[in-house]
């Protein structure tokens, strides 16, 4: 009995090929995203400030008033909820969550209101209104408000549903990655 031998030679040939091209292509991708990560490059997703390609950028003073930065909120209660509410991404900061686009709005000594909306240091804050339900009409406790702490800052978005200080109060400067600076976004 003869059995008919079948050649195996190309498709072994296309498959090596095709493995090669494929791992190549996955290298580069995974490269692309490495040099992009700790070249300070990040993707904003929520509407708290526009969506796109943002960069960090090392900021060599203290924070001040009106800077907009990248910050991981530290790993408090009030954080911890936020995540399991999803109000945050969850991320790689040490607290579990994504690191946050937000303007400083006050620093350490100032003195936070929070009524219908913020007032610092007596001065009202555009666009801070409370929301006391969450899309799904939770509650949402606002920060009782206060002096900032030494080594604090304040932080809010002009965002409607943004979830920041209104509702978790001052967070550590130390958090504070860099300015945020817009490559390519778009505001919806």
């Amino acid at each position: 009995m003869n059995i008919p031998r079948v050649e195996t030679g190309p498709l072994r040939l296309r498959g090596k090929r095709s493995l090669c091209v494929l791992g190549t292509a996955a290298t580069l991708f995974l490269s692309a995203i490495l040099i992009a990560w700790f070249g300070g490059y990040r993707i904003n997703v929520t509407p708290s400030e526009p969506l796109g390609l943002w960069r960090i950028v090392k900021l060599d003073r203290s924070a001040k008033v009106g800077d907009l930065v990248f910050i991981c909120p530290p790993a408090t209660a009030a954080i911890h909820e936020a995540r399991h509410h999803g109000y945050l991404r969850s991320g790689l900061c040490l607290s579990g969550v994504a690191p946050l686009i937000k303007t400083v709005i006050a620093v350490a000594g100032q003195r936070v209101e929070i009524g219908a909306g913020i007032t610092v240091d007596g001065h009202r804050v555009a666009h801070s209104a409370l929301r006391h339900r969450d899309g799904e009409g939770r509650p949402m406790t606002p920060f009782g408000g206060g002096i900032v702490p030494a080594g604090s800052v304040f932080l809010h978005s002009p965002f409607a549903g943004s979830y920041d200080s209104r509702y978790f109060g001052p967070v550590p400067a130390s958090g504070i990655l860099g300015l945020a600076r817009e490559v390519l976004t778009h505001a919806p």
